[in-house]
C-alpha cells in the first residue's frame, strides 16, 4: 500500500514548491519510485519538477466526452492508453496532472476519474506525493482521500494560517480518511513570530516546522529553473529536509 502524502494551503504560500522539495527529499533518501500527482486544475508542479507534459487527464476525459475514442477500442482501453500518454517519467519519480476541463462546471467527474486512476496506479508506488490546488475545494470535493499525512502549508499572517485551521478541520469534519496532519510555516523571517504561533495554539494545529524566505528559491523560480535542482546545502531545502525527516518514518 502507497504511502500517501497531501499538501493543500492558501494560495500563494508556496505549496507547490514544498511539494517539489519533498519529493526531492523522498528521491534523495531512496524512498522511490515516487508518483507525483498534480492534482490543481491551475497545473504547475511539472515546473518545479522541470517535466514536459504532453497530455492531462481532464484532456483524455475531454476526448473521450468527445467521441474521439477510435473505432472498435472501447472506453476503458481508450482511458488506460491515455494514462500511460499522460505519465511524464523521470529518474526515481513519474508526474500524472490531472488538468482542466474544458469550459464551465462541475469538477467531481475529473475528481472522480482521478481517484479511481490513482486506485489503480498506487501499487507500483512506495510514495504518492499529491499537490492540491489552494484553498478547501479539493477538501470538500473528497479528491484528498485517505491519506497518510496531509502537509498545510501557510506563511505567517493571520489569514493564511486561520485558512490552514479551517482545511484541517473540515478534513476532520469530512472523516475522508486522514491519519496525521501538519502545518509547516513557509517563507518565513527569522524563524515563526510569537503572534504566529499563538494564532496556531487557537487553531488546534500542530506546526511541524518552518522553511525561511530564501534569495535562491526565489531566483530559480524567477528565471524558471525547476526548483527541484537546488542544491541540498540550501537554507530552506535543508530546513525542510529536516522537517520531512521527523514527521515521514
Amino acid at each position: 500500500m502507497a504511502y500517501s502524502i497531501a499538501l493543500a494551503g492558501k494560495g500563494g504560500t508556496g505549496k507547490t514548491t514544498v511539494a517539489g522539495m519533498l519529493i526531492k527529499y523522498l528521491v534523495a533518501k531512496g524512498k522511490t519510485p515516487v508518483l507525483a500527482v498534480d492534482a490543481d486544475s491551475n497545473a504547475n508542479l511539472n515546473e518545479v519538477l522541470g517535466l514536459e507534459v504532453e497530455s492531462t487527464l481532464g484532456q483524455a476525459r475531454e476526448d473521450m466526452k468527445k467521441g474521439k475514442v477510435p473505432e472498435g477500442m472501447t472506453k476503458d482501453i481508450f482511458m488506460a492508453m491515455r494514462l500511460e500518454e499522460a505519465i511524464a517519467e523521470e529518474d526515481g519519480y513519474d508526474l500524472v496532472v490531472m488538468g482542466q476541463p474544458e469550459g464551465a462546471g462541475c469538477y467531481c467527474a475529473a475528481n472522480s476519474l482521478l481517484t479511481n486512476i490513482l486506485e489503480k496506479l498506487t501499487g507500483n508506488y512506495p510514495f504518492i506525493v499529491m499537490d492540491n490546488e489552494a484553498g478547501m475545494e479539493h477538501i470538500s470535493r473528497l479528491t484528498t482521500q485517505n491519506v497518510n499525512i496531509l502537509l498545510i502549508v501557510a506563511d505567517t499572517s493571520r489569514r493564511s494560517i486561520q485558512a490552514a485551521g479551517r482545511i484541517h478541520r473540515l478534513a476532520q469534519e469530512l472523516n475522508i480518511g486522514v491519519e496525521k496532519s501538519y502545518l509547516i510555516l513557509n517563507q518565513t523571517k527569522n524563524g515563526a513570530p510569537e503572534a504566529a504561533l499563538e494564532i496556531i495554539r487557537q487553531e488546534g494545529l500542530e506546526l511541524a516546522g518552518a522553511i525561511p524566505e530564501d534569495e535562491g528559491v526565489y531566483e530559480y523560480d524567477l528565471k524558471g529553473i525547476p526548483t527541484i535542482q537546488i542544491p541540498e546545502d540550501n537554507p530552506a531545502l535543508k530546513s525542510a529536509f529536516q522537517i520531512f525527516d521527523t514527521i515521514i518514518q
